[in-house]
């Protein structure tokens, strides 16, 4: 973990990479407006100064017209290029690649607990591999915390009652501060841990070493048979519900005309307010579990929901 002081942090991932290109570019193109009109200034000053014997008439027509749209074009067209730049990265940096290293991360005062696929739990600390992509699916169990990693250029929300995604593929092996950049309460302050980037190979055998326990998918295969889920949604159920095989990320069409993709936030609503989507051709007969599970309990059952597109495909 870098200690020293630097008038630039670190940039350890692909995004922090974009992120610090478009800054640069910011800097360039403001430094380049701010040199134009400061020796524009110069010469006008020294130019018209009282006394010199430069011509004060009024500028040809032609002349103000073409320059007014000259340079309100010129702005236009940067205006736009910076825009489409900024927003490609964003857009790029709003969507995880298939096959991403999942890892639940749960905030609360005043500490990160983060859960690999594995089943491995930390406190403050996350270990992830160098150039493989790493998508945090994060949640809160009290107050809205942000998860901050200044060398990745990453900062998300973590809000209670809401799932929150984002991702990151480290490039650099190290120790980097992870914060939290939303005030969240007296301790605020101590709310800090460190992301270590790994060498695949270096990983690997250290989630080999960690005390094994059931992966969140398996614990949530568990809670979802004994809330008796799977009585209504298991393939020889005689109740007409909707299969989950398959059902995560499907656009799934609703009673009421609309579609929604089934993401992380369609599912759990879908646990804790049923009757709010329902989907074309069933029932709302499902009830809500609405103050009968908690935060993780949650993120289990979205675990397991999800793993079962990966099962369908094979």
């Amino acid at each position: 973990m870098n200690r020293g002081v630097s008038l630039w942090p670190p940039a350890a991932s692909e995004y922090a990479t974009a992120v610090d290109a478009i800054f640069i570019g910011l800097l360039v193109v403001s430094g380049a407006i701010l040199l134009l009109v400061a020796m524009l200034l110069l010469v006008f000053c020294t130019r018209y100064r009282r006394g010199s014997s430069a011509p004060r008439g009024d500028l040809p027509e032609f002349i103000r017209r073409d320059v007014e749209i000259g340079w309100t074009a010129a702005a236009l067209f940067l205006a736009l290029f910076i825009f489409w730049w900024a927003a490609s990265v964003q857009i790029h940096a709003g969507t995880p690649p298939p096959g991403a290293l999942e890892i639940h991360v749960d905030a609360k005062q005043w500490m990160w607990k983060t859960r690999h696929p594995n089943g491995a739990r930390e406190i403050n600390a996350l270990h992830v591999p160098r150039g493989e992509a790493v998508r945090l699916v994060m949640t809160s169990q009290d107050v809205i915390h942000s998860f901050f990693v200044p060398a990745f250029r990453l900062k998300q929300d973590v809000l209670p009652g809401r799932f929150t995604e984002t991702w990151f593929r480290a490039t650099q092996p190290g120790e980097y501060h992870l914060l939290c950049a939303e005030f969240c309460g007296t301790d605020h302050a101590r709310m800090r841990g460190a992301v270590t980037v790994m060498e695949p190979e270096e990983y690997t055998r250290w989630a080999a070493a960690q005390p094994m326990e059931l992966d969140l998918a398996a614990e949530g295969s568990a809670l979802f048979t004994s809330l008796g889920c799977s009585g209504c949604h298991a393939a020889a159920s005689s109740v007409h519900a909707p299969s989950l095989a398959g059902i995560y990320g499907r656009v799934i069409h609703l009673s009421d005309g609309r579609t929604v993709r089934a993401d992380s936030a369609y599912i759990r609503d879908s646990i804790l307010q049923p009757k709010r989507d329902v989907v074309a051709g069933y029932a709302p007969i499902m009830p809500t579990f609405a103050g009968l599970l908690d935060e993780g309990e949650l993120q289990r059952l979205l675990a397991y929901i999800e793993s079962l597109r990966a099962a369908e495909r094979r």
